[in-house]
């Protein structure tokens, strides 16, 4: 738009961009009239759009050039911006009902309804959505309120009244994106930039169709080229839209045929009939024809019957399978003869009910250039440009991260508006966190976060900004995408379990056991790194073994075991305040072991044999463990007597006969007989190691240093790797 000096109001250029021509017009409303200070069109000099729909966008552009700078040349002034009108081509409209609760009485504003039937365009939008099944993006290009209702009870304007409900019923129509942005694009290439844009119906209805007359169900018919566009009204509201592909085209296509000449002069053929009763023109084969009105007629009345029969089907359908009280006709197309009386024949309505409106619904229009007559084909031009003033469907163009978006305006868009339009993915808008650790300890599940990344940069024009700053038409955003934290990492340590150590008393002493855990089976320490879907057991007990290398002590073999004051061994759990003690087996070791066995222990230390175990039979009790330690002590079972008196002992020998590794032995000079006094008889040294231990077996079962012999025992003894 532009100011002009010279005129009282702010100038709006409005481009009618139809099938067959291009109307430019220039003008302003000033105390509810409208001023056309200048009006210029310009025909496509090719077939660049069909029906409705741009084909060539270069050549339409162009077109758009030449009108525009006719117009300024005309005014005096440059023109940047312009308000323009998509027919209704592939139109899809959605009936919705949205509520703003206020949860008090509240008087309503402007303000309150302009927020409320955008809302219910937003609602539409979702719901198309959620039903378009096709590749096609499409745009909301208008909208209208049927009803509107203050605590559900319907009311022609809420405004001024108070209310806790304000409700209204609408229609919102779309096009596909390529409709929408072809016309976008063709104005841009004119050197323009797109204020407005409506639907021509709603265009047209503006002017054709005054508020006073919409309490009537009247529909509008804007016969162009290449669509015939339909509004119904009723209850003082616009109710349906709609659109067929068929209007003046196919009459002049018609005409071509018959004639045998190209479109142009085809086109020029059905102009001049309706002011000629003959019409004379050059065919193809450049002979001079001539073709009376009434033959014309004639040759046109299919199509005329057809276009009417379609449009009368589509009036009912938008109507609710009903037809309308009267049928306003605007548009070139609508100006044929015959038009008008089969369109009301077929809607079963009087002939008089269907007309072409033109001069009559134009009289708050003054036009300041002469020799212009006022007809139905200014009807939907001078409603483009009174769009302007409503800026009821609007739409702007941004740029994000170099590329060119559109957005429907609803005055309250923002940053993160345009990136849910560009596809961007919302992901990159906020901080992201690392990978998470998932894992189980003790079977309940466990998440550790990742560390949260940087938030996105945005910039709008260039100032610092964030996802709720408001954008306008024109404006630069730069968004760089936030990034992802560190992945979550943590080592077994780092879990509060680990805080407790488990409190035993070693040998009247108190020790501290930091705790372990088993990880998928396996021991680990408080080091290990926690891996995704680890399971981990945390233990809250110790092994006697685990206790003594913790202490690094080296436990004789001569020793028993006492947990809880009960017998052990060295696998036995020891858990929290649990006692652990070890004592030599027997009460005075010096006297309990000869000579030959302390040398042979002190050999099988020094070269570090531990006491063979594999292959021992698990005891079932301690019960048995207690029998086997009196056996070897000399108690019931295998006995050993203990003949100890005043400290001395009395003891009468025996002799005894074994086999070793199978060569008899005979052990004589004791009173009984233990493992261990076989290396007393047998050449097998101990201080020079065969292999990595030494097993000993008595009747093929693993027996200790100090278990009993007997006569007759089978005894084994080699060195094992």
């Amino acid at each position: 738009m532009t100011e002009g000096k010279n005129y009282s109001g702010q100038l709006v250029f409005g481009l009618d961009i139809g099938t067959r021509s291009i109307v430019g017009t220039v003008g302003y409303r000033n105390n509810n009239r409208f001023y056309a200070v200048a009006q210029r069109v310009k025909e496509h000099e090719t077939r660049a759009m069909l029906d409705g729909q741009i084909h060539d966008i270069r050549k339409v552009g162009e077109t758009v050039r030449q009108v525009k700078e006719e117009l300024e040349k005309a005014i005096g002034r440059n023109l940047t911006e312009a308000c323009i009108a998509a027919a209704g081509r592939v139109l899809r409209t959605v009936n919705v009902t949205v509520d703003t609760e206020f949860g008090y009485d509240k008087e309503i504003t402007q303000e309150d309804m302009y927020a409320l039937t955008s809302l219910g365009v937003e609602k539409a939008y979702e719901m198309f959505q959620e039903e378009n099944d096709t590749d096609m993006r499409f745009y909301c290009v208008g909208h209208s309120v049927i009803h509107y209702y203050i605590n559900r009870y319907p009311i022609s304007n809420p405004e001024g009244h108070k209310t806790k409900i304000l409700s209204a019923e609408m229609i919102a129509t779309f096009l596909p994106d390529d409709v929408v942005d072809g016309l976008h694009k063709a104005v841009e290439l004119a050197g323009l930039h797109v204020a407005n844009m409506t639907l021509e119906p709603i265009a047209a209805i503006q002017v054709a169709i005054p508020e006073m007359y919409r309490m009537l169900n009247i529909a509008l018919v804007d016969v162009g080229a290449g669509t015939s566009d339909i509004s119904i009204t009723k209850d003082g509201s616009i109710i349906a839209f709609g659109m067929l592909p068929m209007a003046g085209d196919a009459l002049t296509e018609t005409i071509a045929k018959h004639c045998l000449v190209d479109f142009g002069t085809a086109e020029q053929i059905k102009k001049d009939a309706g002011l000629m009763k003959e019409v004379t023109y050059k065919d193809i084969m450049g002979l001079q024809q001539s073709i009376v009105k009434d033959e014309l007629l004639e040759v046109l009345d299919p199509v005329i019957q057809s276009m009417a029969v379609g449009v009368a089907d589509k009036i009912k359908e938008l109507n609710g399978g009903k037809s309308v009280s009267a049928v306003f006709v605007v548009g070139g197309g609508g100006k044929m003869e015959g038009y008008t009386d089969r369109l009301a024949e077929e809607l079963g309505i009087q002939k008089e009910r269907v007309a072409v409106r033109g001069g009559e619904v134009l009289q708050a229009v003054e036009f300041l250039e002469e020799n212009i007559v006022k007809d139905s084909l200014l009807v939907t031009p001078i409603g483009i440009c009174l769009s302007f003033y409503e800026q009821s469907n609007n739409f702007i163009f941004v740029d994000f991260n170099g590329q060119r978006i559109k957005l429907y305006d609803n005055n309250m868009l923002a940053v993160v508006d345009a990136a849910m339009q560009a596809e961007f993915a919302k992901e990159g808008l906020f901080p992201r966190r690392g990978k998470e650790l998932d894992f189980t300890v003790n079977g309940k599940a466990r998440i550790v976060r990742g560390q949260l990344g940087e938030a996105a940069v945005i910039r709008v024009n260039g100032e610092e900004a964030d996802i709720h700053t408001p954008i306008h038409g024109g404006d630069k955003i730069q968004v760089i995408p936030s990034t992802a934290g560190e992945p979550a990492a943590m080592e077994l340590g780092a879990l509060h379990e680990f805080g407790d150590v488990i409190r035993v008393t070693v040998n009247d002493k108190v020790v501290e056991l930091p705790k372990f855990a088993r990880v998928n089976g396996q021991l680990q320490s408080g080091y290990y790194d926690i891996k995704n879907h680890d399971v981990i057991e945390m233990l809250n007990y110790y092994t006697v073994k685990q206790i003594a290398d913790f202490m690094d002590v080296m436990v004789d073999y001569r020793l028993n075991m006492y947990v809880n004051n009960q017998l052990a061994d060295m696998d036995t759990c020891v858990y929290e305040n649990f006692t652990v003690s070890w004592a030599m087996k027997g009460t005075d070791a010096d006297t309990w072991l000869t000579a030959q066995e302390r040398a042979a222990m002190a050999a099988i230390e020094r070269n570090r044999m531990p006491e063979p175990v594999e292959d021992v039979p698990m005891p079932e009790s301690y019960a048995e463990l207690e029998v086997e330690e009196e056996v070897e002590k000399g108690g019931s079972g295998d006995e050993v007597p203990d003949k100890r008196k005043g400290g001395k002992i009395e003891e009468e020998s025996v002799t005894i006969t074994v086999s070793v590794n199978g060569m008899p032995v005979t052990m004589t000079g004791k009173a009984s007989y233990v493992f261990v006094d076989v290396f007393d008889y047998i050449d097998f040294d101990l201080s020079k190691p065969q292999g990595a231990r030494v097993v000993t077996k008595r009747n093929g079962q693993i027996s200790r240093y100090m278990g009993i012999v007997e006569n007759g025992d089978v005894l084994e003894v080699y060195w094992v790797d």
